[in-house]
């Protein structure tokens, strides 16, 4: 399995699936991560975390914990 955690910064990929239940795979959808969603990663914080994102037209920081639950596959 491939998650957005793994996925290299500058890359563009797509969201397969969103692992986890319950509120916390809410909370990822209300953000507007949903299937076939592509996101493009810009960069990491300093520290390395969280991970700082463009998707849907605007921008998205995600901690890397949470980023383990989406299944993504490279585009292009």
């Amino acid at each position: 399995m491939y998650t957005l955690k793994d996925a290299p910064m500058g890359s563009t990929v797509s969201v397969i699936k969103i692992h986890g239940e319950g509120p916390i795979k809410r909370r990822i959808m209300d953000m507007g991560i949903t299937k076939d969603c592509k996101i493009k990663l810009v960069r990491t914080a300093p520290l390395g975390d969280p991970i700082e994102m463009t998707l849907r037209g605007y921008q998205l920081s995600l901690r890397k914990e949470d980023a383990t639950m989406i299944e993504v596959k490279l585009e292009g």
